[in-house]
């Protein structure tokens, strides 16, 4: 059930951003559900591949680089989905940034979010 949150959070945030980002195009949200899945396992199966290969470039950019590796898994779910599209690394990597905000408000709304009037 936890998955399933994730993945519509991660779609809704998606077609937040592609309205704040003009280089950005989803189709539907059908497409914006398909990119959070596609995006779901890359994360799971391609990044830990990359941060392996690059970690000494990460290392050396103080973790840095881990922003670049996840502009590269935005081109290649952009060339994985057909309603998805986006204009180059520099909107891959702002994309990747925004949603990453986007998501993170969303979820601390969601149902698992602390209470802050708890004393």
């Amino acid at each position: 059930m936890n998955f399933l949150l994730r993945i519509l959070i991660s779609a809704l945030a998606a077609l937040i951003t592609q309205y704040i980002l003009p280089g950005v195009e989803l189709d539907s949200f059908i497409t914006a559900l398909l990119l959070a899945f596609v995006l779901a396992i890359l994360n799971l199966l391609v990044k830990p591949v990359l941060l392996i290969l690059t970690l000494p470039i990460t290392v050396f950019t103080l973790g840095l680089f881990i922003f670049v590796i996840n502009a590269i898994i935005i081109l290649i779910a952009s060339e994985l989905i057909d309603g998805f599209r986006v204009d180059g690394f520099w909107w891959a990597l702002l994309f990747s940034l925004v949603q990453t905000l986007i998501s993170s408000f969303l979820y601390s709304l969601g149902p698992g979010a602390k209470n802050d009037e708890e004393f």
